[in-house]
């Protein structure tokens, strides 16, 4: 007791049986005027219940001098052998003076909060951390019940439970929790330890506690955990606007109240960058997003280009290639600020309490995107260096998404401009098939692939369907697309029977794969169907090299798929191709398609071609309407490959339209063939064309008498044009070549080539046929 400043000893009723010299000071009373007295005569107002209640309290006592005294009591029971209470020991310390004990000193002026409640979870102490954190004096405090001290909220009830559960099971306990404190004008992190306090005999008589503000780990574990959340969240999508959403998503409300993604106009288009950044900074708004519903903090649309001068943040981050923190108060933020004040409706009141902006720099692969601002209105906390950093790794991550997002764009355009290209603009007029087509690119991540189709017009009246696909996507699949296209085209002009020109392609193929050495062209392949239609016999003949094969509407409504057999995809080498041949009606409809129309990861492909059967079989005034049938039947909302859909009617040239004779093989019979042909052309109304054809005619039976094989015959074919043809049993084509003065011949083919629109040659099963059209004349 001699330690204590002030101590006394009164007994079960209240009588003073005891008095030290520091009670004395306090008071003025000496022992002998005091002991015997009932301590409540020395009170100058009567204490708190709750005071009485927890037997620790602030009391006003009357001073001898009849002054009044504020002391803090705390009051020991005295146990008799019955376990009651004998009498109590008393200490007292006045308010605001130090402690006088080693102890009493180092848990008053510890740096963490501490305090010390009873087992009904009334303040016992407090130190001078705690009543700091709590905005009150520890006398307002004692003896107080833990409930009415703080407000009714999950964190309290929370701290109140914990209190009960230690003084109950006499366990200690240790939690974090996130909360405000009443004299703190933010949210803190706490780590909170409570643990029993015991007396000699290990009974509990008390919960004591320390809490130590663990905020800066707090936020330094939710910026790592941002950070990761960042990986996954931002670059879902090689969209450059998706990915600018998903930063501010992230930001937003968390992270700012008000955060915007502006990027230089080169970003979205096709320029170079600049090499300096200097001046003022036009942008375009990419992203924005608000805590408040509405965005009303935007003082630019989405969309919309705004110049930043150069002496606001976001100019300033450009500018110096990193994060640059801007307060209220400062003269470049408060005139930034209220430029955009003046330029939102009603003076911008939802900015007016801005006080803290970060502005970073969106760089990727050494080369600046555009800026991502912040910026904290209701978030009491200004933007620290601990939100640069964090600010400028997130940026980090975000540039390079979306810089991939735009090089993936560029790529795309590039790729589809080469395809569109390289791809049929105006099919040519055909008399014998009416076609349409449509071409759809994929808008997967993958790129746009290598899908063609053509219509190339042939000899006799003759038409050629093609449609392949290019093993792969981007640009490299483009560039081979064309290369195959035009060799088909190539090919296609030697007039070779499909199952031959798949094999020259074929050996096409491995050549372009074996003369690159990088991995991608060693992968090189394709797949093509080629198909040749013969309006006179009204025959298709068709070849597949790894193509799904073509479906066919009759006339009569129903639809199938053309059987036949389909060789190996293009590039893998020394597999033979064989062709089908199949006759159609007049006004059948041929199908030609790639993969992607019926091919899915979640389709079965025997569903999706029972779909493309069906919906073939629609009726529609045009094909075009048709192709727009088939495509919203048979495609998924977002198809992962490209699309090529080939759709060609039948037409037929009735034997009206079509003259053949057998020519002996004597130069003899020439006038008569000649005759025969131009009595013809006078039947069919063509007497303006009969010079030239008799030329023609003389010229290419005498050739086929001379130099050809029987048997010969003569074909005229009223078309669009008038073509004549003379076939003979030799495979030997013949060749222009330049007659000299004194030759007797070699004038023939000259001629013919001069007079008409165009010549050529064909090898046949049993020969050659040797061929020339004519233009005519409109009637």
């Amino acid at each position: 007791m001699e330690q204590a400043s002030a101590a006394a000893v009164t007994d079960a009723r209240g009588i003073v049986t005891g008095w030290s010299d520091g009670a004395r000071r306090l008071t003025g009373y000496p022992a002998e005027e005091v002991v015997g007295r009932s301590a409540r005569e020395l009170l100058a107002e009567d204490p708190p219940d709750r005071a009485l209640a927890a037997l620790t309290g602030t009391v006003v006592l009357r001073h001898r001098d009849g002054s009044p005294v504020t002391l803090g009591l705390r009051a020991q029971p005295v146990l008799g052998a019955d376990g009651t209470p004998n009498g109590y020991v008393i200490t007292a310390d006045r308010p605001g003076e130090g402690e006088t004990t080693l102890a009493g000193q180092a848990f008053q002026q510890a740096s963490v909060s501490m305090s010390v409640f009873d087992t009904r979870q009334h303040y016992l102490r407090l130190n001078d951390t705690a009543c700091r954190v709590m905005g009150v004096p520890e006398e307002a405090l004692l003896g107080r019940h833990f409930p009415e001290s703080v407000e009714n909220a999950e964190y309290s009830r929370g701290f109140h439970s914990n209190l009960r559960q230690v003084a109950e099971t006499g366990r200690p306990v240790r939690y974090e929790s996130f909360t405000g404190a009443p004299a703190l004008n933010r949210e803190h992190a706490w780590t909170t330890e409570m643990w029993p306090v015991r007396d000699a005999s290990g009974e509990v008589t008390g919960v004591a506690l320390v809490a130590l503000d663990s905020s800066d780990q707090y936020w330094a574990r939710q910026r790592l955990a941002l950070l990761n959340e960042a990986s996954a969240a931002i670059g879902t999508t090689l969209d450059v606007v998706r990915t600018a959403e998903e930063l501010v998503e992230l930001l937003v409300p968390r992270y700012a109240d008000f955060a915007s993604v502006d990027l230089l106009d080169w970003v979205l288009g096709a320029d170079e960058p600049p090499t300096v950044l200097t001046g003022d900074f036009l942008l375009r708004r990419i992203a924005h997003g608000s805590a408040t519903e509405g965005t009303p903090e935007a003082a630019v649309r989405l969309g919309g280009a705004d110049v930043y001068p150069a002496y606001s943040p976001p100019a300033r981050a450009l500018r110096q290639g990193r994060a640059v923190l801007s307060q209220a108060g400062e003269p470049d933020f408060m005139r930034w600020v209220a430029e955009r004040n003046a330029r939102a409706p009603a003076g911008g009141p939802q900015r007016r309490g801005a006080h803290s902006v970060l502005a970073v720099p969106l760089r990727a692969r050494g080369t600046t995107l555009g800026v991502a601002v912040g910026v904290r209105i209701a978030n009491p906390e200004d933007y620290g260096d601990d939100d640069a950093v964090l600010a400028e790794e997130l940026a980090s991550r975000a540039a390079v998404c979306i810089d991939n997002a735009r090089r993936f764009a560029r790529e795309r355009t590039t790729a589809l401009a080469l395809q569109h290209s390289l791809l049929p603009r105006d099919l040519p007029g055909q008399a014998v098939v009416e076609v349409a087509h449509r071409y759809l690119p994929s808008g997967s991540v993958a790129g746009i692939g290598g899908d063609w189709f053509d219509v190339i017009p042939l000899s006799g009246s003759r038409v050629a369907l093609v449609v392949g696909d290019v093993v792969g996507h981007g640009i490299a699949s483009s560039a081979t697309m064309g290369r195959l296209c035009t060799a088909v085209r190539t090919l296609a002009d030697v007039d070779l029977p499909p199952d031959e020109l798949l094999t020259h392609l074929d050996d096409l193929v491995t050549h372009l794969a074996s003369d690159d050495t990088d991995e991608e062209a060693a992968e090189l392949g394709a797949t093509c169907l080629y198909a040749v239609y013969d309006p006179v016999s009204r025959r298709l003949t068709l070849a597949a090299a790894g193509h799904p094969p073509p479906a066919l509407v009759l006339p009569d409504g129903t639809a199938r798929l053309i059987p036949l057999t389909a060789g190996p995809p293009l590039g893998v080498g020394g597999l033979p191709f064989e062709a089908s041949e199949v006759e159609l009606p007049e006004g059948a409809v041929v199908a030609l398609y790639t993969d992607g129309l019926i091919e899915d990861r979640d389709r079965d492909v025997d569903h999706a071609t029972d779909e493309l059967c069906r919906a073939l079989t629609a009726r529609t005034d045009t094909l075009d309407a048709l192709c727009d049938t088939v495509l919203k039947a048979v495609l998924p909302e977002e198809p992962s490959d490209d699309v090529a859909l080939l759709l060609a009617r039948t037409r037929a040239l009735g034997a009206d339209r079509v003259a053949t004779w057998d020519v002996t093989p004597d130069p003899a019979h020439v006038a008569a063939t000649r005759q025969a042909a131009t009595e013809q052309l006078t039947a069919w109304g063509l007497d303006e064309a009969a010079f030239v054809t008799e030329l023609v005619v003389s010229e290419l039976v005498t050739n086929a008498i001379r130099y050809g094989e029987p048997p010969i015959q003569l074909r005229l074919i009223r078309d669009r044009t008038l073509i004549c043809e003379v076939s003979d049993g030799s495979s030997t084509s013949p060749h222009l070549r330049r007659a000299h003065v004194f030759d007797e011949g070699g004038r023939g083919l000259l001629l013919v080539a001069q007079l008409t629109q165009r010549w050529g040659s064909r090898q046949t099963g049993s020969g050659k046929t040797i061929w020339a059209e004519q233009t005519l004349i409109p009637d």
